[in-house]
């Protein structure tokens, strides 16, 4: 069987590694490629797929846009607004959000406190999938901190959906945050130092991004002894909800996690 990450850019992209020794641990031989799909080439990539796919992992710019393209939604991508997962099966597409829940577990996996107000950076979709996991984790209070109000208002509008009627506000990058968690999704070309700087405050500090590794922020928290939940935790959860989607296996995580970890230490520079 076949399985890939699509993306644009995608060549950076850890998943081929975790999704590959996933595979190899439960001796399956299946493939699992990156495949660079920019803007509106989703349908087309979908167009030429056969019985031999099974599953299509999306990142940037596709997760919104595979919504109206799949055949069945689950809730929770319904929820989110936008897809990160694609199960290919018997012709037909089901979309769904693993993004979600392993937000969830990857903050668990490193912070066992309260989560009761949050601070986004950002409103695409991983903000959307970041902010309704920590409502799922308690959070009453979700803010919202990007370059445009308007652009925020789908991610927004995304949280305000979750069951438990959270309080979501929209600020500007150039905002505080506060609460007890921040979640980054910027670029770290967008973190500069009075970026950083605002953030200090915050005890608990999810850094979405993953290569380059550590970013502007997730360093200064590094350095102040913060709490940090990294780009790789978010992955390894994800991927293993997927790999179980995909496989109908149990997920092989400690295997999974730690392919990635020596591909992001060799990125690394001396």
């Amino acid at each position: 069987m076949r399985c890939a990450v699509l993306g644009d850019p995608i060549a950076h992209s850890l998943s081929p590694v975790l999704h590959r020794a996933g595979y190899a641990a439960v001796g399956l031989d299946w493939t699992y490629d990156a495949i660079q799909v920019p803007s509106g080439g989703l349908g087309e990539l979908l167009a030429t797929t056969d019985g031999t796919w099974r599953g299509l992992s999306l990142t940037m710019p596709l997760k919104r846009e595979a919504m109206p393209l799949a055949d069945e939604v689950t809730a929770r991508a319904a929820l989110v607004g936008a897809a990160n997962t694609l199960l290919l099966v018997d012709g037909q597409v089901r979309a769904d959000n693993t993004d979600l829940p392993g937000a969830a577990a990857a903050v668990r996996e490193q912070y066992d406190g309260p989560v009761r107000s949050a601070s986004i950076l950002g409103a695409g979709a991983t903000a959307a999938s970041t902010g309704l996991a920590l409502c799922d984790l308690g959070a009453t209070t979700i803010t919202l901190l990007a370059r445009s109000a308007e652009r925020a208002r789908e991610t927004a509008d995304a949280i305000a959906r979750h069951p438990s009627a959270p309080t979501v506000q929209v600020g500007s990058l150039d905002d505080v945050p506060t609460g007890d968690i921040m979640v980054s999704t910027v670029p770290a070309t967008a973190q500069s130092e009075a970026l950083v700087a605002r953030c200090a405050e915050v005890p608990v500090v999810f850094e979405v991004l993953y290569d380059p590794w550590p970013t502007p922020l997730a360093a200064s928290v590094q350095a102040d002894g913060r709490v940090l939940v990294g780009g790789l935790d978010l992955l390894v959860h994800q991927a293993a909800l997927q790999f179980e989607i995909f496989t109908g296996l149990s997920a092989p995580l400690a295997v999974m996690r730690a392919a990635g970890e020596v591909v992001l230490a060799e990125r690394r520079p001396a």
